[in-house]
C-alpha cells in the first residue's frame, strides 16, 4: 500500500476516521481529552460506538483508551452495556492529556482536534457539530511519532515529575 497522507475537516471525521475502526487487525490506540457518548451508523441502525469497539474486542482486538477525564453519564452508561469493555479494554486517565489521536494497527493515524465526542467525531449534524481539523495518515514518520507519544504516556515516562500526580486515576 502506498502512503497516504489526507487532511480531514468537520464531517469527514465521521466518514473517513470512524470507519477505520470496524477494519482493524490488530489494535486501536483512542487518545482523546474529552469523552462523551458517540453513535455510529451501521446499516439502518444507529448504535453506540463502544458497542462496535465491543464487537472488535471479541473479535481479539487490543484497545487501548487514554483521556483526561471521566466520562459523561451517557458515555458511562453505554459502557456498562459491554461487559467486554471493562473486563478487556485498557484504559488509562491522565488530566494532562489532549491530544486527539486515534492509531489503527500502529500503520494509520488520525492526529487532529477531534474529541471521542458526538459534536467532534460524531453523528451529528452539520449544523450542530464542532468545527474540527486533523490528518490522517500513514506515513510512517508521522505514525511512528503518534505511537510513540501515546505509548510514552501510557507507560508513564512523565509521570515521575507530574505536578498533577494528584488528580490521575488507576487504571481500570
Amino acid at each position: 500500500m502506498q502512503s497516504f497522507t489526507k487532511y480531514i475537516k468537520n464531517e469527514e471525521h465521521y466518514t473517513e476516521v470512524l470507519g477505520l475502526i470496524s477494519g482493524v487487525e490488530k489494535s486501536i490506540w483512542i487518545g482523546t481529552a474529552d469523552i462523551k457518548d458517540l453513535y455510529y451508523k451501521q446499516g439502518n441502525q444507529v448504535i453506540p460506538l463502544l458497542a462496535v469497539i465491543a464487537k472488535q474486542i471479541e473479535r481479539g482486538i487490543s484497545v487501548r483508551l487514554i483521556h483526561a477525564k471521566e466520562p459523561g453519564p451517557n458515555f458511562r452508561n453505554d459502557f456498562d452495556k459491554y461487559p467486554v469493555l471493562w473486563k478487556n479494554m485498557e484504559r488509562m486517565l491522565c488530566p494532562r492529556v489532549h491530544f486527539k489521536l486515534l492509531i489503527f494497527d500502529n500503520k494509520i493515524a488520525y492526529i487532529g482536534s477531534a474529541n471521542l465526542t458526538g459534536a467532534g467525531l460524531g453523528f451529528k449534524s452539520p449544523d450542530n457539530r464542532n468545527f474540527e481539523a486533523g490528518i490522517l495518515t500513514s506515513d510512517n514518520e508521522l505514525v511512528d511519532e503518534a505511537v510513540n507519544q501515546f505509548d510514552n504516556v501510557w507507560i508513564g515516562i512523565a509521570c515521575k515529575k507530574c505536578r498533577r500526580k494528584d488528580f490521575c486515576g488507576d487504571r481500570i
